[in-house]
């Protein structure tokens, strides 16, 4: 007896995969250009606007598209497993470390007018990084590393402020980073010195040179 092929898998295989190039077009193109309409991302990713309709309704769809991929990358980063330090002055490095590329990477989202992406989204979308960072400065503030002229809580948001700042630096051409410099100017932020911060940034990214 002779069966139908099983064709299920590799249409959901392949619809996904066209769903993640509308998207990475959609990064790139509004990267380029926040005004880029649907027809110029469908371009881009090399199908018919009809394509990507079937995708995402319209705009507001394709950015909400890409804003939670942005935030399943970023949940991603704050969980990934580490070994546990005892020093926040690390911990926050890597913190730092752990997010900035995400942020470098979904950096656009910043660029787009504030309807795309309303602040309650936005808040939605932090909050995991908010929560482990807010953790992470308690520490450091109990340890004495860290300033402690405010609240944890409001520490937590001036040290977002300091990284979404950056980020558009980045969208504007007047920064550019590997993160290193970043987590460096974030613990040079929350009180540590200067020496300090950029040895332990230096430890984190390059711990081959401190061996030798």
């Amino acid at each position: 007896m002779t069966h139908a092929p099983v064709t299920a898998a590799p249409e959901r295989s392949r619809t996904l995969l066209t769903r993640a190039r509308i998207l990475e077009a959609a990064r790139q193109e509004l990267g380029r250009d926040p005004d880029s309409s649907l027809g110029d991302i469908a371009e881009a990713a090399g199908v018919v606007r009809r394509t990507v309709y079937g995708h995402f309704n319209g705009r507001a769809a394709l950015v909400e598209g890409l804003v939670e991929e942005a935030a399943q990358a970023l949940r991603r980063a704050v969980s990934a497993p580490r070994v546990p330090v005892a020093d926040a002055v690390t911990e926050l490095a890597r913190f730092v470390l752990a997010v900035w590329p995400v942020g470098d990477r979904y950096r656009i989202l910043l660029r787009l007018a504030p309807q795309d992406l309303g602040a309650d989204r936005l808040a939605e979308v932090l909050a995991p990084a908010r929560d482990m960072a807010e953790a992470i400065i308690g520490r450091g503030q109990r340890q004495g590393v860290f300033q402690t002229s405010v609240p944890p809580v409001v520490l937590t948001r001036a040290l977002e402020g300091h990284l979404l700042g950056l980020l558009d630096c980045v969208n504007s051409g007047v920064w550019s980073d590997d993160g290193t410099g970043t987590a460096t100017a974030a613990l040079i932020a929350m009180g540590v010195a200067d020496d300090s911060a950029a040895t332990c940034v230096h430890g984190l990214v390059r711990p081959e040179d401190d061996a030798a």
